[in-house]
């Protein structure tokens, strides 16, 4: 084996502060086919994704020490070809395209190796590029677990934010799960939307979001808040007000946006009982959790032509830093990707 295959580059964060000015790109040895656990898969990345939560911890000053130590890697989105697996690995195999998403307590997708989990790797169907899958790890696995447990098909679903990373997935998860769907977004998302699928387009740019829902009476079996703080009244006094009677329901919030006039409002519905002012329905603040099952439908939707990876923009290994400025900046459509491996190759692990 060569020197250039016993080592990898892979990008790290040397101390807390502004991302931009705290990167590292490093050469470290590359782990072996035997050092792997019973459960995990050395993968060559082809392709990596960037999320807001990969920086904004970071970034809270002093407070970051506390949540985890440094120099640290970076990264949780990633797809890749299978160099070696674990003993107890027995359906995923060497030379396998995936989509992948690490542990978040450890990450390192932004490295041209990794370490994964089985829980966080599905194999690619055969039609779909990794290119294409390299960012949908965390987003796709925020839409599939926001609304899949939660709807039946027929429903009708109101999304908050369908033009992001999250929110373009979400349109496409219920929309392969026969839902009718209405989202908000900017005017000049509206197309974006609705070629993924939307029903009804709200563009919040030039309506009161909450004043059109309430038009359309109590109609909602469900609510996915990718936004979360913009209504500020979304969960209460709203969800009564939008979704349908009877049963309980769900207000499911994926983005971290509160201010204090959703605090406020939130706070009123989940501590009081519906007849002294609460809500009866339930708010789940989403908690992204990796499963190899839940990877494996996106994948199948993938390789069925039901869900894809909305691209915003597309950056190179060494384009990190650029790669930050542009998710920091906002007003995304999709995700923002990185070309890990510049000519799509990848080894397999020899015996």
């Amino acid at each position: 084996m060569s020197h250039e295959q016993n080592s990898y580059r892979t990008w790290r964060i040397t101390q807390p502060g502004n991302i931009n000015d705290n990167l590292e790109l490093i050469t470290t040895p590359r782990p072996s086919a035997d050092s792997l656990g019973k459960r995990e898969l050395l993968i060559k990345v082809i392709s990596a994704g960037i999320n807001k939560a990969d920086y904004w911890p970071v970034e809270l000053g002093g407070v970051s020490r506390i949540m985890g130590s440094y120099p640290r890697s970076i990264g949780l989105d990633f797809s890749g070809r299978i160099v070696a697996v674990g003993r107890k690995v027995t359906d995923i195999s060497p030379g396998d395209n995936v989509v992948g998403r690490m542990n978040p307590v450890k990450p390192g997708s932004l490295a041209e190796y990794v370490v994964a989990s089985y829980d966080g790797v599905a194999v690619l169907p055969n039609n779909v590029s990794p290119r294409q899958a390299g960012a949908a790890g965390t987003a796709s696995l925020a839409a599939y677990q926001s609304i899949a447990p939660y709807v039946e098909a027929g429903d009708r679903i109101f999304i908050n934010g369908g033009s992001g990373g999250v929110g373009t997935f979400a349109i496409q998860v219920a929309k392969a799960l026969g839902c009718h769907v209405t989202v908000t977004c900017s005017t000049d998302k509206i197309s974006l939307c609705r070629d993924l699928g939307a029903d009804e387009v709200i563009d919040y740019k030039t309506v009161d979001v909450m004043d059109t829902l309430r038009q359309k009476g109590r109609v909602f079996a469900h609510v996915v808040d990718n936004v979360v703080g913009s209504p500020h009244d979304l969960f209460h006094p709203g969800c009564g007000q939008i979704m349908l009677p009877g049963r309980k329901r769900y207000y499911v919030s994926v983005g971290g946006g509160m201010n204090v006039d959703t605090w406020a409002h939130t706070t009123v519905g989940t501590s009081f009982l519906p007849f002294l002012g609460g809500s009866k329905h339930k708010w789940k603040p989403l908690v992204t959790e990796n499963s190899h099952e839940d990877l494996a439908q996106v994948a199948r939707w993938m390789g069925e032509g039901k869900l894809k990876t909305v691209i915003d923009s597309t950056f190179a290994f060494e384009e990190v830093s650029e790669a930050f400025s542009r998710l920091k900046k906002g007003s995304m459509a999709g995700k923002v990707v990185i070309n890990v491996e510049a000519d799509g190759a990848a080894e397999v692990e020899k015996e």
